[in-house]
């Protein structure tokens, strides 16, 4: 089966700086954003540069530095909006404006005040001036998650006609289940004069924890780009998360599917984020929370060190991690113990080895986890 290119947009520069306390100065953007190039990203969503001087400056910083990754300016569907991206953009090697308008009964009637024609309106428009300033020009449907799919096809069919390159068709609110904002897609794609000459994009939010798989079930029906962010950061519950839904391509060969990631680098640049957004990654957080490849059930445990496909469907090399982790807690059984004692030098089996997990039970209840330093103390009382 011939596999389709995922474009993957990442948005952790814009959508996801709009994460509460997580804003950052323009040097930290411009440190992330050769990263992001260096990780592989076909696009980076360097920021929203009317917002602010300080996001203009970082956005026209990013467009001066990344070289082989396309760099992207948000803006409403105002002149002035597209005029300040455009000039922002100036020096990028390949910028792309990305402007739109909200499409759904609710944005329509109680933000824009505005009927359905004025809103097609309003849209090309915008995409028309847009065209003017740079080649590549995105539209996205804002809230286009709650709004009538055959208007929205409407709007769509318009933007395309007046030079959108891309369409984005925004899960704004994290509404949509998977098979609902899938057939919005695949209605698009039906019905929607000269899409195929476009990219359609999935931009998802995680409202009610459906980023992920609403993003991957718009592939399945046409959408040639994911919008992402590094550890799903984002508005409110954040972001379709760039690292699950490339190890989900990754992983599962019934998707026909591939990106230029190098996922290696996964890892890394999780901390960065982390780190110089001050906003720290739950331990259980997939791909690159500091529990995706930690086992405390002495079960598991087990399986690990016999094979570890047993519980692990991803090498954590594959994405930067050096190696899985056993941890031991008074959930541990007899195999962690004696397989953590030798990463310590000391074997322990039979009699000994059953004498030493008693200690250690009796340790592990009082202590919740048994450190390195812990494990020799223990060990050499037996």
């Amino acid at each position: 089966m011939q596999q389709k290119k995922i474009t993957i947009f990442d948005t952790t520069l814009r959508d996801g700086e709009q994460t509460p306390g997580c804003q950052l100065m323009p040097e930290q953007k411009i440190k992330i954003a050769q990263k992001l190039e260096a990780l592989g990203v076909d696009v980076i969503e360097a920021g929203f540069p009317i917002s602010s001087a300080g996001d203009f400056e970082a956005v026209q910083a990013i467009a001066q530095q990344i070289q082989s990754t396309t760099v992207c300016a948000l803006s409403r569907a105002i002149e002035e909006d597209i005029k300040v991206a455009a000039e922002a953009l100036k020096f990028a090697k390949f910028p792309r404006i990305h402007t739109g308008i909200g499409t759904s009964p609710t944005h329509m009637k109680y933000k824009l005040k505005a009927s359905p024609e004025q809103i097609i309106e309003r849209a090309v428009a915008a995409v028309s001036f847009a065209k003017k300033q740079v080649e590549d020009v995105e539209f996205y449907a804002e809230d286009a998650g709650r709004s009538d799919t055959v208007f929205l096809a409407k709007v769509i069919e318009a933007v395309i006609k007046a030079g959108a390159t891309t369409v984005n068709i925004p899960d704004t609110t994290g509404y949509c289940l998977p098979n609902e904002y899938g057939h919005k897609i695949a209605y698009l794609k039906q019905n929607v004069k000269g899409i195929d000459q476009v990219i359609i994009s999935a931009h998802c939010h995680n409202d009610l924890g459906l980023a992920t798989a609403n993003a991957i079930e718009a592939i399945k029906n046409g959408a040639e780009q994911i919008e992402c962010t590094i550890n799903g950061i984002g508005e409110r519950a954040g972001n379709t998360a760039m690292e699950e839904v490339v190890m989900i391509i990754n992983q599962h060969e019934s998707l026909p599917f591939y990106t230029n990631i190098d996922t290696t680098k996964f890892a890394a640049i999780s901390r960065l984020v982390a780190n110089q957004m001050n906003m720290p990654v739950q331990a259980n957080k997939a791909i690159i929370g500091s529990n995706a490849f930690a086992h405390s059930s002495g079960i598991h445990q087990d399986g690990i060190i016999k094979h570890r496909e047993t519980y692990e469907i991803i090498n954590p090399s594959s994405v930067g991690v050096e190696t899985s982790s056993i941890v031991l807690t008074a959930r541990s059984g007899r195999a962690a113990l004696a397989f953590r004692a030798k990463e310590i030098g000391m074997t322990i089996e039979g009699k000994e080895l059953d004498l030493a997990y008693q200690k250690f039970l009796i340790a592990a209840d009082q202590q919740k986890v048994i450190q390195q330093d812990d494990l020799y103390q223990l060990l050499k009382t037996i």
